[in-house]
């Protein structure tokens, strides 16, 4: 319980740290949505764009992350050289890989259907070569356990962000300022300073972590290089793979939708605003990652936590399912996050959220071919997945837009989950308590069903009213399940016989 317990308030701290950012972040949602219209296409090139961004991070880390985890709690590895050699191969590869952009930039823009703005690409696609290489620094403050800076940073860079937003996409078109040249003259408002104020935040970013840099000066191990790039090519194979699930729709939506490119941004902009509301989840996902990856990999020496393992399924499982109907039961208040342009297309949102649901277990489940070294698993199962969304895509865009590209996540995600959990039992098997986890999940399909029917047959009022006491009835069953109140601190005696 006490790792547990360590688990938990480390989750607390950097979801704290990631709802915050978020929710911040999400006040870009309707900054944007409001300024560019679902009609004109512009959110769906933001969509697009930001897609490639996703893959192009995971391209340009290539499993670093969960190797540098790995390799400084590894016994004979010298922690600071594993820390200066992974900065020194990140950088490198970022930097080479800006300098290709810059050269090649034309033909690339042409070539993603943005010739007439090759500044959308070196712009972002730089920008995404300093986050790759700054994604090092910030692994070492999860790694010696500093989640207050690390939160500090996040945060920080979020709100200069949505600060910048509102002075560009807002303020200064009011005052019909024209400063940097970024809009013509009749003050039209330009995409592209979307993915400039993005470059100048990570510049930012980068700045403030001037202290973990220094750590480059401990010198390069070229053994370590290669036991580290053995270790980590199939967590690439796996990352580009499962960030394929995630983004491979909003990259291929232009190219297989069955109409203009203008009409395909339009649809793609609904989609990709819509999807907004569902990144709860992945809010959720990401905190308990920050958490759980070096937690594992810390006390991966002791005897075994394959217990420890098995309770946070689940528990992950009842507070995400928990999420889920929060989401949907409120959906007729967090829909005004989006323009009501976007609206028609909030019915993806339940469909990727139980897909991020899967995801998480998916994720729960990989540790079992991290810690026995047999990360080539992790990429054949990401690597289904991706077949199966990607197939789904180019089959079922023409025809049914972008609900394809919902439920084509939705099935690949799926696939690998459970893939993946037949496989690891084979080789590392967890006492996972399916029957609990099953019984949370049925009670959250039937709970969903009323949210659904209140949805769509009551006033807003009055759906959110009895949304509430749904949502209260499944809290009420965790907390009598899992957390009975006579044995909570200070509180229980009153709940004792």
């Amino acid at each position: 319980m006490a790792n547990l317990r360590s688990l938990v308030k480390d989750t607390a701290i950097y979801g704290l740290s990631s709802i915050v950012a978020r929710f911040i972040n999400y006040l870009l949602v309707p900054i944007q949505t409001a300024k560019f219209s679902a009609a004109g296409g512009e959110y769906g090139i933001i969509t697009n764009v930001y897609a490639y961004v996703a893959l192009l991070i995971i391209l340009l880390t290539y499993g670093m992350e969960t190797t540098f985890f790995r390799f400084m709690s590894k016994e004979g590895e010298d922690p600071q050289r594993v820390y200066s050699t992974s900065l020194r191969m990140v950088g490198t590869t970022s930097l080479i890989f800006a300098a290709l952009v810059l050269i090649f930039n034309v033909p690339i823009a042409t070539a993603m259907g943005y010739g007439s703005h090759p500044e959308y690409v070196w712009v972002v696609f730089v920008t995404v070569a300093i986050d790759a290489f700054i994604a090092i620094p910030m692994a070492y403050l999860r790694f010696m356990h500093k989640p207050v800076k690390f939160a500090s940073i996040q945060i920080f860079n979020i709100i200069l962000t949505i600060t910048l937003n509102l002075l560009y996409l807002v303020i200064l078109p009011y005052f019909h300022c024209n400063l940097f040249g970024i809009y013509d003259d009749n003050f039209t408002l330009n995409v592209a300073w979307v993915f400039y104020i993005n470059i100048i935040c990570t510049l930012v970013k980068m700045l403030l972590l001037h202290k973990e840099l220094r750590g480059i000066k401990h010198g390069f191990d070229k053994s370590a290089c290669r036991r580290m790039l053995s270790y980590a090519w199939p967590l690439l194979i796996m990352g580009v793979a499962g960030q394929l699930n995630q983004t491979a729709s909003q990259m291929l939506f232009p190219y297989f939708f069955d109409g203009t490119r203008e009409e395909a941004n339009h649809q793609l902009g609904i989609y990709g605003a819509c999807i907004k509301i569902a990144m709860i989840m992945v809010m959720i996902t990401q905190a308990f990652r920050y958490a759980y990856e070096p937690f594992v990999f810390g006390k991966s020496r002791d005897k075994d936590n394959r217990e420890t393992y098995a309770k946070t399924m689940k528990y992950y499982l009842m507070f995400t399912l928990l999420a889920f109907l929060v989401v949907m039961g409120y959906i007729d208040i967090l829909r005004h996050l989006i323009g009501q342009s976007y609206w028609e297309g909030l019915r993806v949102v339940p469909i990727v959220m139980a897909a991020e649901i899967m995801f998480g277990v998916f994720f729960n489940l990989s540790f079992w071919y991290k810690l026995t070294d047999r990360t080539i698993w992790g990429a054949y199962f990401s690597g289904i997945g991706a077949v199966v969304l990607i197939s789904m895509i180019i089959i079922l865009i023409p025809r049914y837009s972008y609900m394809a590209c919902a439920w084509a996540g939705f099935t690949a995600y799926a696939i690998s989950m459970i893939i993946s959990y037949v496989i690891g039992q084979r080789y590392y098997p967890v006492n996972y308590p399916l029957g609990s986890m099953a019984f949370y999940t049925v009670i959250a399909a039937i709970l969903y069903a009323a949210i659904a029917y209140s949805n769509s047959h009551f006033s807003p009022i009055l759906a959110i009213a009895v949304n509430t006491i749904i949502i209260g009835l499944y809290l009420l069953l965790i907390i009598k399940r899992e957390f009975p109140l006579d044995k909570l601190p200070v509180v229980g005696k009153y709940f004792r016989k």
